[in-house]
């Protein structure tokens, strides 16, 4: 993994040549190292071969589609993906937030913002220097250490993406308090979707499936109905 977003490697997998045109100069004058990958299978090998820090993927591929190129991937490592979209395709959106995507973006699209999303992904997946003891959180059964980069419940150890991390750690940090899919949008991603709140269920769900693994009578997360979610403050003290 590189030391900070501004040396990462990225992997640009698409087919359409203006599209890594775009990408690949915005991406390198902001000094990032470009890959490309034209097709699904070009795709595997670059990813096993370069092992980038992060992955563009078009979902529409020759050889190999994004979804099944993704699957793949994921069984391989945790390398974060943004996934790029055309605009009919909702229920490729839907199926990738819920394998586990990282973000993705609808084409056409602004490079502007793909680049503030491209810098947040990374800013998650990689670790930020030790912080001061204080930012360890805990709740009822349920520790977060950010200096290590990890959650347990008890002494078992989650396995979770920089994302469900990032999402579970903030839900910790206001325990109790019901937070709405905006507030979580602006601080888990770092910045505004407009008006599609999907991802925040998407990640909701995956987060809740590892967590019912280690507690499984135990509701760590709280829908709020109409409102957003919540983490109780006495979450794990005492399982019903």
């Amino acid at each position: 993994m590189a030391e900070n977003a501004m040396t990462a490697k990225v992997l640009i997998v698409d087919d359409e040549p203006p599209i890594i045109d775009v990408l690949a100069y915005n991406l390198k004058r902001a000094n990032f190292e470009v890959i490309i990958a034209r097709d699904g299978e070009e795709a595997l090998a670059q990813a096993r071969r370069e092992k980038p820090d992060l992955i563009i993927l078009d979902l529409m591929l020759p050889k190999l589609d994004g979804l099944d190129v993704y699957r793949l991937l994921r069984r391989e490592c945790e390398t974060p993906v943004i996934m790029l979209t055309a605009r009919d395709a909702e229920i490729d959106r839907v199926v990738g937030l819920e394998l586990g995507a990282d973000d993705y973006v609808v084409k056409p699209f602004s490079v502007r913002e793909l680049m503030a999303r491209v810098k947040n992904v990374l800013r998650r997946a990689i670790p930020p220097p030790p912080p001061a003891p204080s930012s360890s959180v805990q709740v009822g059964a349920l520790t977060i250490d950010a200096a290590r980069h990890e959650a347990r419940w008890g002494a078992v150890l989650l396995e979770l993406t920089a994302l469900e991390f990032a999402m579970l750690q903030t839900l910790a940090r206001h325990a109790d308090q019901v937070l709405s899919r905006e507030q979580l949008l602006e601080q888990v991603w770092g910045y505004d979707y407009r008006d599609d709140l999907r991802v925040v269920d998407a990640v909701i769900k995956r987060l809740r499936t590892k967590l019912r693994q280690a507690a499984p009578t135990t509701e760590i997360i709280v829908t709020v109905r109409g409102v957003g979610y919540k983490m109780p403050a006495g979450t794990g003290t005492q399982e019903t």
